[in-house]
């Protein structure tokens, strides 16, 4: 039985997938690494969003690398 997450926006989702495939090379499985980075490569008003962004990222890398 898996217990339901927090949806994520059609914009966190585009942000974040647009980021991963630009720049792959940028993220890792470490939610501070990809929070720097999701600052450096794009243009975040808010630390929330850019927090959310940071943390789908990761979640997108850790699938991914289980994946493989």
């Amino acid at each position: 039985m898996s217990t339901m997450g927090r949806i994520k926006t059609t914009m966190i989702k585009r942000t974040a997938n647009t980021l991963i495939k630009t720049y792959p090379e940028k993220f890792t499985e470490d939610f501070e690494k990809n929070k720097q980075a999701v600052e450096e490569l794009s243009e975040m008003e808010s630390k929330k969003l850019r927090n959310i962004i940071a943390g789908y990222l990761t979640r997108l890398t850790r699938k991914q690398r289980s994946a493989a």
